[in-house]
């Protein structure tokens, strides 16, 4: 990751702030508030603002429940049961705002999770960074021959450093050819004052996708837990899912108590059709049952025994 000095400089200053206030703080956060976390090669996630904690999970959800509720069941309890039954509300009342830097084909994934605010760097107004993913040679794989969205095997050797220099070569040559078609400098002025540029909305069509864009990404938890279940996920593409384990470290600090039960009943939580628990009750039954009797598919069979560690 590589920050300007303009950049460090800014992020120090914020860092530098004491502002008292009388809003709910989680301390944890606070100490990385505004802070870089690095992502890929120059990625990062940083937080910027937040909005409550723990407690205004508990305070949302007790609003209907009465005063008395506290006295008989505990934050986290309650935490837990909202997480275990699926009472999504109360989770809405905390937001969370983050700066993040990415790849642009990362970004077109991540925008399909329609729930957050987003503002992007817009390549109309300001010219791009000449900066580019290149992935590291552990993450050359082939295409999988099972999952059409998946990967396969590394590559190696010349295949792996050809593949490396088409990314390189590629990527360069064409911010090359973006910055000549711009015939402008970092000050704005032509390079060359015989010849026009190209208007900058049209001249960024010709970049990679593997260039770095950011955004500024404004969430509810309740959504930004519904977005790391999947992308924080063994399966997700490992180029997003990189960010995604980023910001689950911010969400250890935000709120602790959610944290743990997400991992408990989301991420490490296995949802269980009526036929598969009609499987799981003939099976403790000591009944023998296949796939066929149950009426599943084989791949839903499959993933059935896989949970079951069958």
């Amino acid at each position: 990751m590589d920050l300007t000095p303009e950049q460090r400089g800014e992020i120090d200053a914020l860092r530098k702030q004491n502002t008292p206030t009388r809003r709910v703080c989680s301390p944890a956060l606070e100490e990385v508030l505004y802070e870089p976390v690095p992502v890929l090669d120059h990625g990062f996630v940083r937080v910027i603002d937040y909005m409550g904690d723990d407690g205004a999970i508990v305070q949302a959800a007790r609003v209907s429940y009465g005063k008395g509720t506290k006295k008989t069941q505990n934050d986290a309890g309650l935490i837990n049961y909202l997480m275990r039954h699926r009472h999504t509300t109360p989770f809405e009342m905390c937001e969370i705002k983050y700066h993040i830097k990415m790849p642009i084909f990362v970004a077109r994934q991540w925008i399909r999770h329609r729930t957050a605010n987003v503002n992007e760097y817009s390549a109309r107004y300001s010219i791009m960074d000449k900066e580019f993913y290149i992935p590291a040679p552990d993450q050359l794989a082939a295409q999988s021959r099972s999952n059409r969205q998946g990967r396969g095997d590394v590559l190696q050797g010349e295949e792996a450093q050809r593949v490396l220099d088409l990314l390189r070569d590629d990527a360069a040559r064409c911010y090359e050819h973006y910055a000549e078609m711009l015939n402008e400098g970092d000050d704005g002025a032509a390079l060359d004052d015989n010849r026009q540029g190209l208007a900058r909305e049209l001249a960024r069509m010709n970049l990679t996708l593997n260039t770095y864009t950011q955004w500024y990404w404004k969430i509810d938890l309740h959504n930004l837990l519904h977005f790391l279940s999947l992308r924080a996920d063994g399966h997700a593409q490992y180029e997003i899912r990189v960010y995604a384990e980023a910001m689950m470290e911010t969400l250890k600090r935000w709120t602790p108590i959610t944290h743990d039960a997400f991992v408990n009943y989301r991420m490490g939580g296995v949802h269980v059709s009526a036929k598969g628990m009609d499987v799981i009750r003939a099976l403790l039954n000591g009944d023998e049952v296949t796939a066929q009797s149950a009426g599943m598919s084989p791949r839903e069979w499959r993933e059935l025994m896989e949970s079951l560690g069958r």
